[in-house]
Formats: C-alpha cells, structure tokens, sequence
C-alpha cells in the first residue's frame, strides 16, 4: 500500500483577485508562503518518504517549503500533476468570463474534467507502481486534488478545498481510495482567510453547479 498526501498550494494574488489561474504560472504571495509553512509543520508530525509537486512555480515553490520545515526532499515534479488549462478564461475575473464567455459558451483551449482526471489519477498510479509501501506528500492544484475526489468518491465531498490544505489517499490492490478529506492533522492548515477553490475559480464554480463544461 502507498500512502498519499495531496496537498494544495498557498496563496498567490491571483487566487486573492478571483482570477482563474489554470496553466499560468502565478507565483506564491507571502500569505501562500505562511500557508506553505504551516502545512509543512504539521505534516512534519508524520514520517514521508518522498515529496513531489507540480512544476508551476506556485506549487513548486509551496512544496520547497514544506520539504524545509518536514525535514524531506529533494522535491521532486511531475508534470501529470500540472493545475487544469483553463485555456482563454485565464485571467478572468468571474465578471470578465460572464462578459466574454456566458453560460453555455464554450471556452477555447479549455481541458475536459475528464482529460485531467486521467492524467492526473494515472499519474498517481505510477508513483504507487513506482514506490511501493512508501508515504508520499504530492503538492497540486485545487483542481487537480478535485479531479481525483470526484475520481474515487464522487458526490461525497463538496466541501472547500483550501489554500495549504492536506487530503490523505491510500493506493492498494491497484486501486485509488480516499482516507480522510481534510485529514485531521491539516486543521490548523486552513487559515480563517483562505478561500476556497471554487470560490477562487469561478469557472470551476460554474462547473459545480452543473453548468456547461
């Protein structure tokens, strides 16, 4: 069995503005910075075997200081586990995509949920292949950690998915399951002020509410 722990990156301005970040890569701002090192004190708590991340600079970055304060690394990337394209909504606010892009418009250069899943979920299956019996830290994107919820337990867990973040995985028998959404030890991890993704992303908030994809 290898155990995982998907981690979502700190803060960056464009989270703050409500601007669809996607692909761009945003750096962190110093309240990502701060979330980064508190989710890295906590995790330090557990014994990790390996952290791997996104190669966008802002989980990067939020996945460097983690590794500093858990006393783990190097990082290592993986690009399976870059944030879904949001192609020509990139930047928007979520008045500028009402005004460029209405509901049931579709989006140029956007990636299907469905894509994402797959990469993202395979991705995961490879690490598993990879390091058996290991506990693996995996730093990503809010919708990337959403694809893989609505992968192996879709329906269940609407719940904010925060900046800083942490949701425990298990993979045996080749198989993905959830342990817990919001593991325990990530309480102190979501900071009063830290929106979630959806509220973040107001296509993926759209997506939610079962518009158009």
């Amino acid at each position: 069995m290898t155990v995982f722990a998907l981690v979502r990156h700190g803060e960056t301005d464009w989270n703050r503005a409500r601007r669809i970040q996607g692909a761009t890569d945003i750096p962190l701002n110093d309240t990502g910075r701060e979330q980064a090192a508190a989710a890295g004190r906590l995790l330090a708590g557990r014994a990790w075997s390996r952290i791997v991340a996104s190669p966008l600079s802002r989980a990067s970055e939020t996945a460097e200081i983690i590794a500093r304060e858990a006393g783990i690394g190097p990082v290592e990337h993986e690009p399976a586990f870059v944030e879904r394209n949001y192609g020509e909504a990139e930047g928007l606010t979520g008045a500028d995509l009402d005004a460029r892009f209405p509901e049931g418009t579709d989006v140029p250069g956007r990636e299907t949920r469905e894509a994402v899943a797959e990469r993202v979920i395979d991705g995961l299956h490879r690490l598993a292949a990879a390091h058996p019996g290991e506990a693996i830290i995996v730093v990503a994107h809010g919708g990337v950690i959403r694809s893989v919820l609505e992968t192996v337990a879709p329906g269940h867990h609407r719940e904010p998915i925060t900046n800083g973040s942490i949701h425990s995985f298990q993979h045996a028998d080749g198989g993905l399951e959830l342990v817990l959404f919001d593991d325990p030890l990530d309480e102190q991890s979501i900071f009063p002020y830290a929106d979630d993704y959806d509220e973040q992303n107001p296509l993926a908030h759209r997506e939610s509410d079962g518009g158009a994809r």
